[in-house]
C-alpha cells in the first residue's frame, strides 16, 4: 500500500465512525450510559470534568454535546469579543457554539469537519459562519484565517 492509499483507509474508518456517531447522537465510548458521553448526563459531567462551565453547557444547542470532549481549547486561549476561530475538527459545534459566545457577533467561529454528518447535525444547522467538509491539509482559508485555531483530537487522528 502506499502513504497515500493509508492516509485515505484511516480517513475513510474515522469518517465512517464519527459518520456513526453523529447520525445516532451517541458516543464512542459505549452504547451504555454508564459510561463517557454514552447519554446527556454522562456527556455533561465528562464535559464539566475537563473545565467546561454549568453555564456554558447550558448555552449549547440540543445535540452539541456529543461526549467527545477530550479537552478545553477555548478556556486556555482566552478569547475576546471580535476575534476569528478556526475550529478543526468542528464535529457537532460543541467548540463551534462556546467559542461564538466568546468572540460574540463581531467575531467569527470557522468550522471544519471531514465528516458530512457531523456538519449536518440538527445543533450546526443555525451556525452562522462558515462550516466546511474539508480535510485539514485542504483548509479553505487564507494566509490569516484566523486569532485562534482550535484543534483536540484532530491532529491525532491525521495519517
Amino acid at each position: 500500500m502506499t502513504k497515500h492509499s493509508d492516509s485515505e483507509t484511516v480517513r475513510r474508518k474515522v469518517r465512517e465512525g464519527y459518520g456513526k456517531i453523529a447520525v445516532s447522537g451517541g458516543s464512542c465510548c459505549s452504547a451504555k450510559p454508564t459510561y463517557c458521553g454514552s447519554d446527556t448526563a454522562a456527556s455533561e459531567q465528562l464535559a464539566q470534568h475537563i473545565g467546561y462551565s454549568a453555564e456554558e453547557l447550558a448555552a449549547l444547542p440540543e445535540g452539541a454535546n456529543m461526549g467527545l470532549s477530550c479537552g478545553n481549547p477555548t478556556a486556555l486561549a482566552s478569547l475576546k469579543p471580535g476575534e476569528v476561530v478556526l475550529d478543526l475538527g468542528a464535529g457537532g459545534g460543541f467548540d463551534v457554539f462556546i467559542a461564538g459566545r466568546k468572540v460574540g457577533p463581531t467575531g467569527r467561529v470557522i468550522g471544519v469537519d471531514m465528516t458530512p454528518e457531523m456538519l449536518a447535525v440538527d445543533s450546526m444547522v443555525d451556525w452562522q459562519d462558515p462550516l466546511y467538509q474539508k480535510i485539514i491539509e485542504q483548509l479553505p482559508v487564507g494566509a490569516k484565517p484566523s486569532d485562534y485555531i482550535t484543534s483536540l483530537d484532530v491532529k491525532a487522528k491525521k495519517p
